[in-house]
């Protein structure tokens, strides 16, 4: 029973390990590409590859090229929204302070998903919603979010999913880009300044240690969101980025 039980957990191990591999290869991968990242014998990897292809957890690609499958985006909405759930109240903390509304979102392969809201009081429609997907490159909490990547990956990020300009001040190279990311590790946050939508200002925040690369925010009119706002929000946001973190942290020891 304890041979069992032990190479069941090895075996989960291994399933998780491949599924993680094809994730960091961009979503889709060769049997020969695993075999070289992993010290798997071969016969192993293409055994559990098959299982997950027969689970839809994973697919196997006309080209013979193996992809993440289907059944894996339930399992991520579920534990997005697990997520956003957890940080809601330092999101509320940080509306009920500033006035403002306050996001959370996450990297969903090469894009950003908004997966948490606190709406501010003021009557204002906002571009972002939970659930929307957005470029990296031209909102606050994309920024934030890969100012924790290196270049290389950032490189690899906009190259597949393009650089559109939703408005005039929008970053359109990847150059421009990279020199932002560098002053926003440097000062530990991320300012969109109008590149999502014009008259609109947003602070964000990477969430530290987050398992997917995750940032906060608060976002509001340019009007009211300036260098005094500025002044309150940045040591708020990094309080609240710290306590969503702490909680992960708390989440991970629990299990």
């Amino acid at each position: 029973m304890a041979g069992k039980t032990a190479g069941g957990v090895q075996s989960v191990e291994r399933v998780f390990e491949l599924l993680e591999l094809i994730t960091d290869a961009g979503g889709e991968v060769t049997l020969s590409e695993l075999a070289s990242s992993t010290d798997l014998p071969l016969p192993t990897i293409h055994r559990l590859l098959r299982t997950l292809v027969s689970l839809g957890y994973a697919r196997q690609l006309p080209n013979r090229r193996y992809a993440l499958g289907p059944r894996l985006i339930r399992i991520g909405d579920g534990a997005s929204r697990q997520l956003g759930a957890l940080a809601r109240p330092q999101l509320t903390s940080l509306v009920k302070a500033l006035g403002e509304t306050s996001n959370m979102a996450m990297l969903d392969g090469d894009m950003v998903v908004y997966i948490a809201q606190v709406p501010s009081a003021h009557s204002m429609r906002m571009f972002t919603e939970v659930g929307r997907r957005v470029h990296t490159h031209a909102s606050g909490v994309g920024k934030a979010i890969l100012a924790q990547l290196d270049d290389e990956t950032v490189r690899g990020i906009v190259a597949r999913a393009g650089m559109p300009t939703p408005t005039a001040k929008s970053i359109g190279n990847v150059e421009d880009l990279l020199v932002d990311l560098r002053k926003i590790r440097e000062r530990g946050y991320s300012i969109d300044d109008n590149e999502q939508e014009i008259g609109v200002r947003c602070y964000a925040m990477g969430i530290p240690g987050a398992p997917t690369p995750t940032a906060i925010s608060v976002s509001g009119p340019v009007s009211r969101v300036d260098d005094s706002f500025a002044e309150r929000a940045i040591p708020l946001l990094r309080a609240a980025a710290n306590q969503v973190a702490a909680a992960l942290d708390y989440e991970d020891q629990a299990s």
